[in-house]
């Protein structure tokens, strides 16, 4: 039997810890998925303010040729660039999405789906931080964007937690994983 196929059939079982007590199983999910959320965010604003500190209005670094480079960008808009005029649509979806993780949370008793949730939370609390915090500010402000590579859109690490999180999700979701724990045959 798979962990997630015991963890569905657990439910609420609770596993003792180290004072003896014992605790909800989903206790241990949520915190991984805030140590995975917490560690994304980090990353990310640690990158965003080493890239605005030192290659801010400088010409591109050449980290690989012209296959991957350091580029910064404030994008406004969504992915791509896309929506520049609606930014204050994109703050509100991603404090969305953050009220979305934290219900599902309140039943999570997957750790695949702890990982996931957690990069998506993680990438949105990064981005949604430049939305709140950059110029012009309020719910306006430019996300900072800073990897480039050729024919592709200039992206940050939220981003790459945010696209990485639902990918894992559709795979869960394919491979019949609920947030739960319970596993759906096909």
């Amino acid at each position: 039997m798979t962990e997630a196929e015991q963890a569905g059939q657990a439910g609420q079982a609770a596993t003792a810890t180290a004072d003896g007590k014992s605790a909800p199983r989903g206790k241990r999910r949520i915190a991984a998925l805030l140590a995975v959320a917490a560690l994304a965010y980090l990353v990310d604003l640690a990158s965003k303010m080493a890239v605005v500190a030192k290659l801010e209005h400088h010409d591109p670094v050449q980290v690989i040729g012209t296959f991957l480079q350091f580029e910064v960008i404030r994008n406004r808009g969504a992915a791509f660039g896309i929506g520049e005029a609606m930014t204050i649509v994109f703050t509100v979806i991603a404090v969305a999405v953050i009220v979305a993780i934290a219900r599902i949370a309140r039943k999570l008793y997957s750790m695949p789906w702890a990982i996931a949730l957690g990069l998506l939370l993680g990438g949105a609390l990064g981005n949604l931080t430049d939305r709140l915090f950059r110029s012009p500010g309020g719910l306006e402000g430019g996300v900072v964007d800073f990897i480039s590579t050729p024919h592709f859109a200039v992206f940050n690490l939220a981003d790459s937690a945010i696209v990485c999180g639902g990918f894992l999700i559709v795979i869960l979701s394919f491979r019949g994983l609920d947030p739960d724990g319970t596993v759906h045959e096909d």
